[in-house]
């Protein structure tokens, strides 16, 4: 390998990495965050929401970027945003908090479209081991984020508002190593052809749309709840935190395998079909016996969650014929998903406080991930987006 790719491929992972950090490093410390700002449990929970929201409402403007400044250029001006966005939410009082939370997840709502289709237009011949390398890569960054803001904090002495800042810094680094692609890669298409009309009127854009919203809103379930359902049926508290950081580990090996796998088949049905059905055996282990065998559950999770994010990404960059296609693509499925995906974590919410249980807002993710497994059945059919027979 060249250091011309060598740097290109680092940057690129760099970039991955970066993508969970500044929403997933905030749990662990809200608490504190909730205290030092004075934010009731609404608010604090509110900083959150609001990010998650962004992931789907600033999605499409991606496409107006990349037009007129270009791909590389901007995922650069994504990573130097959320290094703007982690440091100013630092700074003191609620508006810059949530300021500066809204900023960085704009930017990782603009990279998340983005990086689907640098995958097409900077490794044609290897869609499917970098889009596991990058969704592995970005499954780690979330994972790792939630397991050492606490720890950093502890060792540097710094608070949550120093920890927050430094957050910036791999995304500094990963700007560092991008710079250079930035500075050669293509500008913008303005003239060029636009891709959203044929996206829009193809039946396999929602078919996709539909997996990346509802494999969300299942992942963001479990990610909001777990640990409350675990302590509810008589785990300890630290013993409820460690199965979660289980699921997520699983996810990162998961991640990185299947699409290496399911890339080189033309139809990528059966691996859906798998990783549906992985997902249904785990959401009944936690509701049939959440204390009986949570460790394998959680495995089975793990492995069905992080399958169908990286198909569905997968399919994203697979089916349409250009890095354009896939831009436009990327953006519908990614911020209707999250719209969709923002919702599950509430209902599931409401519905708890509604029936006085577990066990009628689980049934109701069954039902959810009854209709992903249809979805992912249409979705992963081979087709190539824009041809007159979608």
């Amino acid at each position: 390998m060249s250091l011309r790719s060598a740097v290109l491929v680092a940057g690129f992972v760099l970039a991955a990495l970066n993508l969970r950090p500044a929403i997933a490093g905030v749990s662990p410390l809200l608490d504190e965050i909730m205290s030092d700002v004075g934010l009731s449990p609404a608010g604090g929970g509110a900083v959150t929401t609001v990010m998650v929201v962004c992931l789907g409402v600033f999605g499409p403007l991606t496409p107006v970027l990349a037009r007129r400044i270009g791909l590389d250029r901007t995922l650069l001006a994504g990573l130097l945003v959320i290094a703007a966005g982690v440091t100013l939410r630092g700074l003191d009082g609620a508006p810059v908090l949530y300021l500066g939370s809204a900023l960085a997840a704009i930017a990782i709502a603009v990279m998340n479209v983005s990086m689907p289709a640098v995958v097409k237009q900077h490794f044609p011949g290897r869609v499917n081991l970098m889009t596991g390398v990058y969704v592995s890569a970005v499954v780690a960054g979330a994972t790792l984020a939630s397991a050492v803001v606490i720890p950093v904090e502890r060792a540097t002495g710094y608070g949550w508002r120093g920890v927050s800042a430094l957050l910036a810094v791999p995304a500094l680094l990963a700007a560092l190593f991008w710079l250079p692609q930035a500075l050669r890669g293509r500008g913008a298409a303005a003239n060029g052809p636009r891709p959203f009309a044929a996206v829009l009127r193809s039946r396999v854009t929602w078919y996709v749309t539909a997996l990346m919203g509802l494999q969300s809103l299942t992942f963001y379930v479990m990610l909001a709840w777990l640990p409350t359902i675990f302590l509810e049926a008589g785990l300890p508290a630290d013993q409820a935190g460690y199965l979660l950081s289980l699921t997520n580990l699983v996810q990162v090996a998961t991640s990185l395998a299947v699409p290496v796998l399911a890339g080189r088949r033309e139809s990528q049905v059966p691996y859906v079909m798998g990783a549906g059905v992985l997902t249904v055996l785990g959401y009944l282990g936690v509701l049939l016996a959440p204390a009986t065998a949570p460790w394998a559950s959680m495995i089975v999770l793990g492995i069905g969650q992080g399958a169908s994010f990286a198909l569905a990404l997968l399919i994203i960059a697979l089916r349409p014929a250009d890095p354009d296609a896939v831009t436009a693509l990327s953006a519908v499925a990614q911020s209707v998903g999250y719209v969709i995906a923002a919702l599950g974590p509430l209902l599931f919410g409401l519905l708890r406080q509604v029936s006085g249980g577990w066990t009628v807002p689980l049934a109701a993710g069954l039902g959810v991930l009854v209709v992903q497994l249809v979805a992912g059945w249409f979705a992963g059919r081979p087709a190539t987006l824009g041809k007159a027979n979608l």
